[in-house]
């Protein structure tokens, strides 16, 4: 039963993550509350699961002809290199500093996007 919960958790945190939200952000709370996952595992595994999902969304950006290729490693290599940082470090910190900062990265993440689309909207009354 508990393999069923953890597919369902990251087939939800994978549909919301291909939308555009950001797998974590949706992942990270699904495999805590209804889970039981340590807040530290959580954001290990999904710092861990960034690698195989962005390598897959390069192959399909780049038979699209999406990718400007010569610049590609610019933003492949630090990638690679900050979730793989990051996952050791979510494994050594304790859980209440990473729920901590996970919940201020959501407050801010909020407001950020809120500002962004109250500014699509207001340049859209402008241009009306």
């Amino acid at each position: 039963m508990a393999f069923i919960l953890f597919a369902v958790c990251g087939f939800l945190g994978g549909i919301l993550g291909g939308m555009g939200m950001g797998g974590g952000t949706a992942l990270i709370p699904l495999l805590t509350i209804f889970c039981g996952v340590q807040q530290n595992v959580a954001q290990g595994l999904n710092l861990l699961s960034f690698l195989p999902m962005s390598l897959f969304a390069l192959t399909v950006h780049a038979k699209n002809g999406l990718l400007v290729k010569d610049k590609i490693w610019w933003i492949v290599l630090p990638a690679l290199v900050f979730s793989v940082l990051g996952s050791l470090c979510a494994a050594f910190l304790p859980a209440r500093a990473l729920r901590s900062g996970f919940g201020v990265f959501l407050i801010v993440l909020s407001f950020t996007r809120f500002a962004a689309a109250r500014k699509m909207q207001l340049k859209k009354q402008r241009s009306d």
